[in-house]
C-alpha cells in the first residue's frame, strides 16, 4: 500500500479490488486471528474494534485520495480530521474477509468528505462519514 504511510501493525488495508478516482472505492482488510488487538478485545469472543473498522475505511479513503488527487509522491499526506454518524451494525470476527466500501463526496480546497460502509459477506458492520485534509506532514 505505497499510497498510505500506515505500516504493520498499523495498515488496516490489505488489498484494492477497484478503485474509480474522484468516485469509489472498495478495499479488502483479511481480518487474521493474529492481530494483536485480538488478545484482549475480547479473550474467549474475538471482535475486531470498532476504532479500528473506521480506521480500514479512513485509510481506504486515503488510497482513494491520493489516486484521485495526484498525490503519490507529492509528500503530501491525508489526516482524518471528523467522523459523523459513526454506527456499528454487526461484529468482525476473526477468519473474515472485510470489505470497506468507500464513497468521495466532496472536496473543497485541501478538504475532503467521504462516506464509507464496511461489509462481510454482504453484512453491513459499520458505517460512518468523515472528513479528512491533505496537507505536508509536520516537521521534524
Amino acid at each position: 500500500m505505497a499510497a498510505l504511510p500506515h505500516r504493520y501493525p498499523m495498515l488496516l488495508v490489505d488489498r484494492v479490488e477497484m478503485i474509480v478516482p474522484d468516485q469509489l472505492i472498495t478495499a479488502i482488510k483479511a481480518v487474521s486471528m493474529n492481530e494483536g488487538f485480538f488478545q484482549g478485545h475480547f479473550p474467549g469472543r474475538p471482535i475486531m474494534p470498532g476504532v479500528l473498522i473506521v480506521e480500514a475505511l479512513a485509510q481506504a479513503a486515503g488510497i482513494l485520495a491520493v489516486e484521485s488527487l495526484g498525490l503519490a509522491n507529492s509528500g503530501k499526506l491525508v489526516y482524518f480530521m471528523a467522523i459523523e454518524g459513526a454506527k456499528f451494525r454487526a461484529p468482525v470476527e476473526p477468519g473474515c474477509l472485510l470489505q470497506l466500501d468507500v464513497e468521495f463526496v466532496q472536496k473543497r480546497a485541501s478538504v475532503c468528505k467521504f462516506a464509507g460502509r464496511a461489509s462481510v459477506n454482504g453484512k453491513l458492520a459499520a458505517e460512518a462519514q468523515f472528513t479528512a485534509m491533505i496537507a505536508d506532514p509536520p516537521s521534524a
